[in-house]
């Protein structure tokens, strides 16, 4: 998608395109780098937000860990797609692409190790990459994600501010590419749990928090239903979602409830097959 003020214009309201294009002009993108189509930045703003954006996506698939929870893209992803448009970063894609063909096998295992043994993210995503089930349960997964919640906003109960869950998306996503269903479901329901129980201290960024929501919990019963699962387990799916319709939070339950009954569907429908 080519990256003009007029393609701009289509992902924002005027008034955030006006701001964005203020928030270019006082210089406020602190950073930014490009690999192949992906643009990050760092944006000055009450405080530094990350934002990211695809060149070559519909839309420019825009992410921003700001608070905004109005229509369509917010100033900070406005101001670096309008520097892109003016003076994109070059791609480090080859310069990136040549340094891993020169390097030597052994170095290169090497940082790998180092860096997998010090960051937690990226070493799921390793194993869920190269052919190793989960070995967190939700419970484990879930109080990680609680975590979030709780360092969001440390000194109130109320959480103002967006998290940012993509790790955990890509993550089982990278599992369901792989086939890993399960393990999938395993992070998807983890993700649900937490939203589930802490949507009542959502007070800004409601959209943010609802889609994360919504985009789990259909992910999670498309991942159950794909799944190699005996009766037991398929039972025990279903009335997790029947039980959090009543015992989770009011503005979820109708989700549940839903979810339930698309997901006892698709079962029966693989059964009678």
């Amino acid at each position: 998608m080519d990256v003009t003020e007029g393609t701009v214009r289509k992902i924002c309201t005027d008034a955030v395109f006006e701001r964005g294009e203020r928030y270019l002009a006082e210089d406020r993108i602190l950073d930014i780098h490009r690999v192949d189509t992906t643009v990050a930045a760092v944006v000055s703003g009450s405080r530094q937000y990350d934002v990211r954006v695809d060149l070559e996506a519909d839309g420019f698939d825009p992410w921003c860990d700001c608070p905004y929870d109005g229509p369509e893209a917010c100033k900070h992803v406005v101001a670096v797609l309008l520097r892109c448009a003016d003076d994109c970063p070059p791609d480090e894609g080859d310069r990136l692409d040549a340094a891993l063909e020169a390097a030597d096998a052994d170095d290169l295992q090497n940082f790998l190790r180092e860096t997998l043994a010090t960051d937690a993210a990226v070493r799921d995503r390793f194993f869920a990459r190269f052919g190793e089930s989960t070995t967190r349960s939700v419970d484990d997964l879930r109080a990680a994600i609680d975590r979030k919640f709780e360092e969001t906003n440390p000194d109130y109960f109320v959480v103002f501010e967006p998290i940012d869950f993509s790790g955990l998306f890509d993550l089982a996503s990278e599992y369901r590419d792989q086939g890993r269903y399960a393990s999938a479901a395993t992070v998807y329901r983890a993700l649900v749990e937490s939203l589930d129980d802490n949507m009542e201290r959502v007070d800004g960024a409601y959209d943010h928090f609802s889609q994360a929501f919504t985009r789990a919990l259909d992910e999670y019963v498309d991942c159950v239903a794909a799944g190699d699962i005996d009766t037991d387990e398929a039972a025990d799916a279903v009335a997790f979602l029947e039980d959090r319709a009543t015992s989770g939070s009011q503005l979820l339950s109708e989700h549940f409830e839903r979810a339930a009954t698309e997901l006892e569907e698709s079962l029966t429908e693989r059964r009678d097959q």
